[in-house]
């Protein structure tokens, strides 16, 4: 399918590794003009060779997204390359260590908030205003099935997931009028070397498999017993990516406020 995606001018957070990569990567491939953002310069250059190796058009940004100053040099410097911002994702967030109920600290709330949900609010404020503009713009904001399914552990990086897809309907219901979608992916169970490593060792001491089992009959086994996904498999980073890219594209000109869930099925209810 053609996504109408050749000239669109994307930012991709978060995108010199992982997911945000995985995106910026197939909006390229597209024919979008990808901003690939870390706050490490070298990953991020790295990922821009790649692409560009590849016959994409890329351009690298680097900024801490919890500090407004560094947020609006590095709209500034996006403007100064691309022009302006057509599609926006929001993927740099993510959790750290998990804690439960008796040992959380507000300081741990708080820091999750602001590298998940206030991160994407201040990239969001700057490049509004000229979406509004152009009376044209997309915004992906990549949640995450604790966001609606939290798990006893975590707590605060569940929290802000839900509060993420809030804002997105808050947003969708402001800015639609305007041509600007917004919506929120929440990805279930993916596939990453970290995740494959957790269930190899899993397998591992309950002699389930061994460092030479083939990572399919590691999936099967292991699997069911972190998350009923109905698919019987861990989500791949393209099963995100070419759901973002949809999203991201003039074909879902009529699909706004709404959280996609990417999860092989594991969610019980619509």
């Amino acid at each position: 399918m053609e996504l109408q995606l050749h000239g669109k001018r994307a930012l991709v957070t978060g995108s010199s590794k992982g997911i945000g990569e995985a995106i910026a990567r197939f909006l390229a491939v597209e024919g979008a003009i990808v901003l690939v953002h870390g706050r490490d310069r070298e990953m991020t250059e790295h990922v821009v060779a790649s692409i560009v190796g590849h016959g994409g058009q890329a351009h690298p940004v680097t900024g801490d997204l919890t500090d407004d100053r560094a947020v609006k040099r590095l709209i500034t410097a996006a403007e100064d390359i691309v022009g302006s911002v057509d599609i926006l994702v929001n993927n740099a967030g993510g959790s750290g260590p998990k804690e439960s109920w008796e040992t959380t600290q507000p300081s741990t709330w708080a820091s999750a908030y602001d590298r998940n949900v206030l991160a994407a609010l201040r990239v969001i404020a700057r490049v509004l205003p000229k979406m509004r503009q152009a009376r044209w713009g997309r915004i992906v904001n990549i949640s995450s099935l604790a966001g609606t399914m939290p798990p006893a552990s975590g707590p605060d990086y569940s929290a802000c997931k839900a509060a993420m897809n809030a804002m997105t309907v808050s947003l969708a219901k402001a800015v639609a009028a305007e041509g600007i979608m917004a919506n929120a992916i929440s990805p279930g169970t993916i596939f990453s070397p970290t995740l494959e490593a957790r269930f190899r060792q899993f397998a591992e001491e309950r002699g389930l498999g061994g460092p030479d089992t083939p990572w399919k009959e590691i999936e099967h086994a292991v699997l069911p017993m972190f998350a009923p996904v109905p698919l019987g498999r861990v989500g791949q980073l393209d099963d995100i990516a070419n759901a973002v890219a949809f999203l991201a594209s003039p074909l879902a000109g009529y699909i706004t406020g709404v959280n996609l869930r990417i999860d092989g099925g594991a969610s019980p209810s619509l």
